[in-house]
């Protein structure tokens, strides 16, 4: 099962300080209880790593073990995600631009200003960090594209299940009045032409 470990909201200064955390979820349920001090520790010493090596306007994934950090730089607004290997980057991205698109509509050009790590939660990406668990929810193509199977596998069943109820599918192509001559023609000639390659 894929999995987001963290989400993290940074403030990048061109100057060279250190990245400031604005914002922060994780779940850390899958590390043992006396591990997670120092697994939190490490996710902010990685956090702040490679927020300050994404240029602005720039996107990038950092591989370590079986978990990739995706991160993301918006004009000195830099959104990060811990993931495992098998989180597809593309939903990777998506999620962290929804993330900067909602940070932005809830607090504008506030995180400026910010000089100090802030340890307030902030709701929406707790949310987020449940929400998106699965990728499709980030990514809409692959939702689509994960619909579009199940409608696929649906329709399979009821060509099936018509067949299976002794309705010959010749029958009902003698039947139609949807499919003119010509088509009628071309479904038994390959019908025929399909027969010689049949396996017993």
């Amino acid at each position: 099962m894929v999995k987001i470990t963290a989400l993290y909201v940074m403030k990048c200064s061109p100057e060279g300080s250190d990245p400031i955390i604005l914002a922060n979820a994780s779940d850390l349920s899958s590390f043992g209880f006396f591990q997670r001090g120092s697994v939190r520790e490490f996710l902010v010493f990685v956090s702040r790593t490679v927020s300050k090596r994404t240029p602005p306007g720039q996107r990038q994934s950092v591989q370590h073990a079986e978990y990739k950090v995706h991160s993301y730089n918006r004009n000195g607004v830099c959104a990060l995600g811990f993931m495992d290997d098998h989180y597809p980057v593309r939903s990777a991205f998506s999620l962290l631009n929804q993330v900067l698109d909602e940070y932005q509509k809830n607090f504008g050009d506030s995180w400026k200003t910010v000089q100090a790590d802030n340890a307030e939660q902030w709701p929406y990406l707790d949310e987020a960090l449940t929400r998106f668990q699965d990728p499709a929810e980030a990514d809409k193509l692959l939702k689509v594209q994960r619909e579009l199977d199940e409608t696929k596998i649906i329709i399979h069943k009821t060509i099936d299940s018509v067949l299976e109820r002794g309705v010959k599918l010749d029958s009902l192509v003698e039947k139609s009045s949807d499919l003119s001559a010509a088509s009628q023609m071309f479904y038994k000639q390959a019908k025929r032409t399909n027969q010689c390659c049949t396996v017993l």
